[in-house]
């Protein structure tokens, strides 16, 4: 599983990054876990508000700081 956090690295984008490595961590799970800073690149993923969560090239979460709890329950659906 790939996990790329899309933002420009404010602190929004930094806690989204956060929380997404905890809850891959407390699920044991295999993903790769990378950040995306190049606002260039954000229209690749059709992402307009930032932070966003990509997993495996599908946007699934955008314009917020999700818990720890959101985040494994998207994952948890991959």
């Amino acid at each position: 599983m790939e996990i790329l956090i899309v933002g420009v690295g404010c602190p929004k984008c930094q806690a989204v990054e956060k929380v997404v490595k905890e809850a891959v961590v407390d699920m044991k799970i295999d993903a790769k876990v990378s950040h995306l800073y190049d606002i260039k690149q954000f229209a690749k993923y059709r992402v307009t508000i930032t932070p966003a969560i990509v997993v495996d090239g599908k946007v699934v979460l955008a314009g917020k700081v999700p818990s720890k709890e959101e985040v494994k329950n998207i994952i948890g659906k991959k």
